[in-house]
Formats: C-alpha cells, sequence, structure tokens
C-alpha cells in the first residue's frame, strides 16, 4: 500500500489533563447523533441501544435520546459502526470549537 493512499487525519488538540479517565483534547473525531434516524428517538421506545451495548467505554447513556459523555469518549467510532440505523456519524474534532464544547457539554447532538 502506497502512502498516498493513507487517509490523515490531524488533531486540533491542546494540552489537557486526561485525569479519571477523562479525555482531554486529544480525541481526533467525534459521535453526533442525528435523532431523526435513532430508532429510540424517533419511536419513543426502548429499542436499539447498540451504541449503548458495544461502547467500550461506557459514555452512552440509555434513554430514549442516547447521550454521549463527550469528556469520556475516545472516539473509536464503534458506536458508529454498531448503529443499525446509521444515526451516528464520526465528525472531524477540529470542526468543533472550544465554545461548542463549552456550550454543549455532554450534549452529542449539534447545536442549532
Amino acid at each position: 500500500m502506497l502512502t498516498e493512499d493513507l487517509l490523515v487525519l490531524t488533531s486540533a488538540s491542546y494540552a489537557g489533563p486526561g485525569d479519571a479517565g477523562q479525555t482531554g483534547s486529544w480525541r481526533v473525531l467525534r459521535p453526533v447523533i442525528d435523532y431523526e434516524k435513532c430508532a429510540p428517538a424517533r419511536t419513543g421506545k426502548p429499542a436499539c441501544f447498540f451504541c449503548w451495548l458495544y461502547c467500550p467505554d461506557g459514555v452512552v447513556s440509555k434513554t430514549l435520546l442516547p447521550q454521549i459523555t463527550l469528556e469520556y469518549c475516545k472516539g473509536c467510532g464503534i458506536c458508529a459502526e454498531e448503529c443499525p440505523s446509521q444515526a451516528i456519524t464520526m465528525v472531524e474534532e477540529s470542526s468543533f470549537s472550544a465554545v461548542d464544547d463549552r456550550e454543549r457539554c455532554s450534549c452529542s447532538s449539534p447545536a442549532t
């Protein structure tokens, strides 16, 4: 495989503590949930929750509007891969600003 064939993602990170399992700012991709596609959110019934089941860090809530605790999310993308309705997409962290993070805290849906 040629090196030109590889996709290179760069981190817009800053030095952070990473204390107690917190991600800090080194995550390159962030999961974003589209609630119009998400089965529990769309139907209002406890269904699916594959994102909750397969998350290795346990940062996805098992609620009708699943939330991802971004403070601890490592950005591995397993939730997006396992989502049968493709409601979770991995977005480059550099497309979010520090202001977005402060306003959104642990909420995973984009601000409107």
